[in-house]
């Protein structure tokens, strides 16, 4: 018998595919656009490289001077002169605050008085037991004596010193809280001093980081009151003691202030530097894939997913150091990693949506 063959053809639009069906039970086959290659997944890729980098935490910290001091009297008494004006600078030993003395000179004059007697007194006793005219009981109350007024003399002196208050370092005055003729009690407020050059930086770390930080690692301190400025610094101590509160670590530091800008109270971000980098691997956070208690990248080899194992040092905003695992050059996906898996094939999708796609 004759065979026939039955041509089919099939449009389905403008880009309809074309099957011929033969007569004998051949099977179809595909021509055309019909026969080209799936296209990758597309995800969002970029290419590994290296720059500069600094491994550092940012603390809060705040200034506080260098010597504070609140200046008190140790004595009552009124202000007789008040030598110092609010705000002045002043230097170590400058007589600051002078209290009346003319109680205190006195007491001073009648003790003086009283030890002249009684060193006059033992010096007849021990006269009359040298001729055998005294007795021994009358020496050792002479020399009682001598020893209490001697004492008292040098309490009385002790005291009229302390009509004179000086200063205890160099540093600056601040907003005095008496007036002359103020009767003052001991122990009262009189005015702070603050030495402020160089002045001190306290922050906090926390408790993870000790085995990190070491006395003379360089800070970076900013302050709000001069936007922009960045000063520079070093730990000088760290406290041996952890805040159990906070299960932080206190650090100081000092700034060079000879302008006397800087200010104690003032609010302060610290950087503390660990190390610095000239080619450091930085990849975005968000190319970071955990699995399990592991860090992955998936890199992309050959136009085929590889799913690599990392190390993970510092970060910087949203970047973070590759420590491990990965090459300048190498190709690694950013976004879209939830809808590939090792081995599948992917495009890059700025590719696909840039001009011309």
């Amino acid at each position: 018998m004759r065979s026939f063959i039955v041509v089919l053809i099939v449009v389905a639009g403008l880009g309809g595919a074309a099957y011929v069906v033969l007569g004998g039970g051949e099977s179809a086959q595909p021509s055309g656009a019909a026969s080209q290659v799936r296209p990758g997944v597309p995800v969002e890729m970029a290419e590994v490289a290296t720059r500069p980098f600094v491994e550092q935490e940012v603390a809060i910290g705040s200034l506080a001077s260098d010597e504070a001091v609140i200046i008190r009297s140790e004595i009552a008494g009124r202000i007789d002169r008040i030598w110092f004006e609010e705000g002045q600078r002043v230097e170590s030993g400058q007589r600051l605050v002078t209290i009346d003395d003319s109680i205190y000179r006195a007491e001073f004059d009648q003790a003086d008085a009283r030890l002249k007697l009684s060193r006059a007194n033992y010096d007849r006793a021990v006269d009359l037991q040298e001729r055998g005219a005294g007795t021994q009981r009358a020496l050792d109350e002479a020399a009682s004596k001598l020893q209490e007024d001697q004492a008292t003399l040098d309490l009385a002196r002790a005291r009229l010193e302390r009509t004179e208050i000086a200063s205890p370092f160099a540093g600056v005055i601040g907003i005095r809280r008496v007036s002359p003729g103020d009767y003052i009690m001991a122990g009262q407020e009189i005015v702070n001093l603050e030495a402020i050059d160089p002045i001190k930086v306290n922050f906090g770390l926390p408790e993870m980081l000790l085995s990190a930080v070491e006395v003379g690692q360089s800070i970076k301190v900013s302050v709000d009151a001069f936007p922009g400025e960045v000063f520079d610094s070093f730990v000088y101590a760290i406290n041996p003691r952890i805040d159990a509160a906070g299960r932080n670590v206190e650090l100081r530091a000092r700034i060079p202030n000879p302008d006397g800008r800087l200010r104690p109270g003032l609010f302060a971000r610290v950087a503390i530097i660990f190390a610095r980098f000239d080619e450091a691997i930085m990849v975005p956070e968000r190319a970071l894939v955990p699995i399990q208690d592991r860090q992955t990248v998936f890199v992309v080899e050959d136009g085929k997913v590889a799913i690599r194992e990392v190390e993970t040092g510092g970060r910087d905003g949203d970047m973070v150091q590759v420590t491990s695992g990965l090459e300048p050059g190498e190709t690694i996906i950013t976004g879209g990693q939830l809808k590939v898996r090792e081995g599948v094939p992917v495009v890059d999708a700025a590719r696909l949506s840039g001009p011309g796609a």
